[in-house]
């Protein structure tokens, strides 16, 4: 049985890790043609912002689907489907945390939105699996 304090504060974080993948499925599906967006993510003119546009809306629903794995585990988490909800937030945790790598690769100026996608999750997934072996 798990240890129901950390796993409520486990997922609190994978739940506030996939409201952070929902800002992006904006950013990158909704709103891209608005400068303030596409200037966030390193670009400077809006024929740039045109090229990647298509690429941006594809990523954002990547976001999108991942924030839903995340939220569609927790809730089997806290019902009877209990390890089908565990499997469904580690496969979408990791999948965040390891993004979050690979944008780290990308250069140094997206640490800190790499920090943003991939902190929230690797700490919900420590505390889930800390949870489920107590």
């Amino acid at each position: 049985m798990a240890n129901t304090g950390i796993a409520v504060i486990a997922s609190i974080l994978i739940a506030a890790a996939a409201v952070v993948h929902l800002v992006f499925f904006a950013m990158e599906s909704m709103l891209w043609s608005s400068p303030g967006v596409w200037r966030r993510f390193g670009l400077s003119s809006q024929r740039d912002a045109d090229t990647v546009g298509p690429m941006a809306y594809n990523q954002g629903f990547y976001n999108l689907f991942l924030a839903g794995g995340a939220v569609v585990g927790l809730v089997l988490y806290w019902t009877t489907l209990r390890q089908v909800g565990f499997g469904l937030v580690f496969f979408c945790g990791v999948c965040m945390v390891l993004a979050s790598l690979v944008l780290v690769t990308t250069g140094r100026r997206f640490l800190g939105a790499a920090a943003l996608q991939g902190v929230l999750p690797l700490a919900g997934l420590v505390l889930f699996v800390v949870a489920e072996n107590l």
